[in-house]
């Protein structure tokens, strides 16, 4: 299948020179998943709802500011390979072109919606994300997106006192919320006062509550159903038994992802942000994954997942980068996170982490296996 057959002709398109409240305003009554920026009709970059979040722009800025390179694709391209883009250019839209020319549009939904049909061979459990970052639901709506902007993510499970799921807060549920109580702050007003007050807010004020749940065995594409009727970039995954307790989370990005898993010999290795590589490559990369999992044989490495974030502090010009690197391996799910700057020294502390969790894993397993030889014996005494 060829992306002929799932980009719209039909998107939201914005003037470089416009200003960023137009584009907030936009994300507030459409909710598209991109804006597509052009000047003087040419296409320039997309502008995303997380891009708004991060930034700390004034609304009469322009929208060329915040505009960033997102994947071109032809429309013969195949399914797979823009999804790949998708994933490795962090982006949720992409534009499409035909003879050079801006045609349309792609986006997550288009894709999942057009593979839907295909998704019951897999389950929750073959692509979720464990370990995922959670929030207090006595915390500020400031430590919110501080938390959504240091990890690169969409999404934070809320957590009340005990530890069990309470709710979830999102990038949209920050944006629309901060949107909405904006408008009521008037210039006669203390505008910085009024805005201070709202980040201290609690997180429980935004979150959106009760919080829809997928399990470890349903398929895909019931969740994914889920996620496309209720307009949900993700769901939380929780245990069959036990509906109130985090056990990772499920995303479209998750799915996309697994659209792309390979049969081939080699290690599939995905790469998120990968334009912020820079005395490093993908080959780099998926030799020194390699290595590891060679050390470690009873370890099989299916499929490996690298994401790049860049914090806006810089050394000598080089930008401090947070790299995040997950296995999903035939004994589970490992990961390992670091910092750094640029992407070699990010990616090198990621790394050292991940092998020490690997060391970990290993460790634990040896002890189980040792308890499990001295019962042996002790019972044949």
């Amino acid at each position: 299948m060829d992306i002929s057959d799932i980009a719209t002709t039909e998107y939201v398109e914005l003037e470089a020179e416009s200003n960023v409240g137009k584009a907030r305003s936009i994300f507030e009554d459409q909710n598209p998943k991109g804006i597509i920026v052009t000047k003087a009709g040419s296409y320039e970059g997309v502008v995303t709802q997380k891009q708004l979040l991060r930034s700390h722009i004034e609304d009469h800025t322009k929208v060329a500011t915040l505009t960033k390179s997102a994947p071109k694709v032809e429309r013969t391209d195949n399914v797979r390979d823009v999804a790949r883009s998708l994933i490795e250019g962090g982006t949720k839209v992409a534009p499409v072109f035909e003879s050079g020319n801006l045609w349309g549009v792609v986006d997550e939904d288009l894709i999942l919606e057009a593979v839907l049909e295909n998704l019951d061979t897999l389950t929750v459990e073959d692509i979720y994300t464990e370990n995922v970052i959670t929030i207090d639901e006595d915390a500020t709506l400031g430590q919110a997106i501080n938390q959504l902007r240091e990890h690169g993510v969409s999404r934070l499970p809320v957590v009340d006192e005990d530890g069990f799921l309470a709710g979830v807060v999102t990038t949209h549920d920050v944006v629309d919320f901060a949107t909405r109580n904006e408008q009521r702050i008037t210039g006669e007003g203390d505008r910085a006062g009024d805005l201070d007050r709202m980040l201290d807010l609690p997180v429980y004020d935004v979150m959106s509550s009760p919080v829809e749940t997928t399990t470890l065995g349903e398929s895909v594409r019931d969740a994914v159903e889920q996620m496309l009727d209720n307009d949900f970039a993700g769901l939380v995954v929780t245990p069959e038994d036990d509906d109130r307790v985090v056990g990772g989370v499920l995303t479209k990005t998750d799915v996309l992802r697994a659209l792309t898993y390979t049969e081939e010999e080699v290690m599939d290795v995905q790469i998120t942000n990968i334009n912020l590589l820079d005395t490093i490559g993908r080959e780099d990369i998926r030799e020194s994954i390699a290595e590891i999992a060679d050390k470690y044989q009873q370890m099989q490495v299916r499929h490996a997942h690298v994401r790049f974030h860049e914090h806006k502090e810089k050394l000598r010009g080089t930008p401090l980068l947070q790299c995040a690197i997950r296995l999903r391996t035939n004994r589970g799910q490992v990961a390992g996170s670091g910092e750094g700057y640029g992407a070699e020294q990010a990616f090198s502390v990621a790394r050292d982490k991940l092998e020490r969790n690997v060391l970990e894993i290993k460790g634990i397993e040896s002890d189980r296996e040792y308890e499990g030889q001295l019962l042996r014996k002790l019972g044949e005494l």
